[in-house]
């Protein structure tokens, strides 16, 4: 079957994107807003844009509302944030951050997430959180302000925090990670299952 884009709705869109570029890895993205409310929120459209300067991307969907997220506001007024990557024993807390709640409420607080400073930066850091990316705002892409409409962040990594469990002395131990992925729909992937293959030399 054959979708033509400029035939489909938004929405249908939408759903044939994120049902077959699965899994996706998770940004769980803390900010500050310029009030000082601690906001968090996880964002499957994400990942390494380049490594020498270190930098990653992030994706907002617009809303239907046609404002940005508090995490996008956020970063704008303050232009800093914490990329967390979770396992799979932060996924009930992590999809209880997807709520739609007011600004000045933070997700920590409604999903009692238990958190602690960061090193570099002024957005909290989630304490459970195996890996995580101190990053500043080097630029924002706007592609559509449209609803469904995407605009992409580029952060600057500034530190890098790796829990002493999952670090093996040379790289993140990828078995002990056991980090999260997005599927469609309300479907999350867990790295239970992983097969190790070298690349062939040429």
């Amino acid at each position: 079957m054959i979708f033509e884009t400029a035939s489909l709705s938004p929405t249908e869109v939408y759903r044939l994107l994120v049902g077959g570029i699965t899994p996706r890895p998770i940004a769980w993205i803390s900010t500050l807003s310029k009030d000082g409310v601690a906001n968090i929120a996880p964002y499957s459209f994400f990942s390494v844009a380049s490594c020498n300067p270190p930098i990653l991307w992030y994706s907002q969907v617009n809303p239907q509302s046609g404002q940005d997220k508090d995490t996008l506001r956020n970063l704008i007024d303050t232009q800093e944030c914490v990329v967390h990557i979770a396992d799979t024993k932060l996924l009930e807390k992590l999809n209880l951050s997807c709520a739609s709640l007011a600004a000045e409420q933070s997700e920590f607080e409604y999903a009692e997430i238990a958190s602690c400073p960061s090193y570099s930066v002024q957005p909290l850091s989630v304490q459970d959180s195996l890996v995580r990316y101190e990053c500043r705002l080097r630029e924002i892409l706007k592609f559509s302000t449209l609803p469904s409409g995407g605009k992409v962040a580029l952060l600057d990594v500034q530190a890098i925090y790796v829990d002493d469990r999952v670090w093996n002395g040379t790289m993140i131990d990828q078995e002990k990670l056991n980090s999260l992925g997005k599927m469609g729909g309300d479907f999350y992937s867990l790295t239970r299952d992983l097969r190790k293959l070298s690349r062939p030399q040429v």
